[in-house]
């Protein structure tokens, strides 16, 4: 399907959900952390070959946030592909919107589109933006890419959810390289203030900004304290073990907010890539990408 037909097929999708419920993404619910574990295997392969294809992107942030947003679509979050607006679904945020291709390869093997549609991402008239954008694409809540946008907009959320006397929860993914944004501060300081429990942060931990380590640019540490100090519940977990982030996820807070601070990996799963700052934007060349395959492929 060419792109233009692409963006007319998911805009009609926004006022008749009908029009992609045939479309089933790869995979359902998983029932189990294997299952988790190898939706983010092929989550991976697909992000190298959609940033390879499109020459454009930021593979490093992708792979370390891949098993979050698997634990979250595949085993966490109340969605539904053939209802991407259903009233009682819980609400994502992807605050890191930069790392889209990892964001929209979830949204693909979950249903929302298929995953074929990855090899139009950053292409001229592709829906599939370097930021993703709710008018554009279904299971899309907010539009993001200025970072330190992210969690505000989830407290907002939140706090809707409960103005509403609604069930449903909102989870945001932040980098840790755009708490530096005072922005988030100010979130955090009115998410602990109004005690929202419906609220879930994941700060995906992986140590490195654009340019240098966050804390060579920025001190952060002690970030989970930091939280706390705000009234939130935090949590550091590996942001690699599948079954400690769906434990630290299904379940809501009782009476505050909770952060999960997710130690990872940037680049993970690619030996090259692994916990080096060149690839936050850095594109793979084609013996890069064999490479990367068949490491993944494992």
């Amino acid at each position: 399907m060419p792109a233009s037909q692409l963006t007319g097929a998911l805009e009609r999708e926004r006022q008749a959900p009908s029009v992609l419920s045939a479309v089933a993404g790869r995979y359902g619910k998983a029932t189990d952390a294997a299952g988790l574990v190898e939706i983010a295997r092929q989550a991976r392969l697909l992000i190298v070959r959609t940033i390879s294809g499109a020459g454009l992107g930021h593979v490093g942030g992708d792979l370390s946030v891949t098993d979050i947003l698997t634990t979250l679509y595949f085993g966490v979050l109340n969605v539904d592909p053939a209802r991407p607006l259903m009233p009682e679904r819980d609400r994502f945020i992807l605050s890191k919107g930069h790392c889209a291709a990892a964001f929209y390869t979830a949204l693909a093997l979950r249903g929302f589109f298929a995953p074929s549609e990855l090899a139009s991402f950053m292409k001229p008239l592709s829906p599939l933006n370097g930021h993703p954008n709710r008018r554009k694409i279904p299971g899309v809540e907010a539009n993001t890419g200025p970072l330190g946008h992210g969690l505000p907009i989830a407290v907002g959320t939140a706090i809707g959810a409960r103005l509403a006397g609604a069930s449903w929860r909102t989870f945001v993914v932040l980098g840790d390289g755009e708490l530096q944004e005072g922005s988030n501060w100010e979130a955090a300081m009115a998410a602990g203030h109004r005690g929202l429990a419906g609220l879930t942060a994941i700060v995906d931990r992986n140590r490195f900004q654009q340019g240098a380590p966050t804390e060579t640019t920025n001190r952060l540490e002690p970030l989970a304290d930091k939280f706390r100090a705000f009234g939130w519940e935090a949590i550091d977990v590996d942001g690699h073990d599948v079954g400690a982030l769906y434990g630290a996820l299904s379940t809501r807070g009782t009476e505050r907010p909770r952060v999960l601070i997710a130690r990872t990996n940037k680049g993970r799963g690619v030996s090259f890539m692994e916990d080096t700052v060149d690839w936050h934007h850095k594109v793979p060349n084609a013996e890069q990408v064999e490479i990367a395959l068949k490491e993944l492929a494992k």
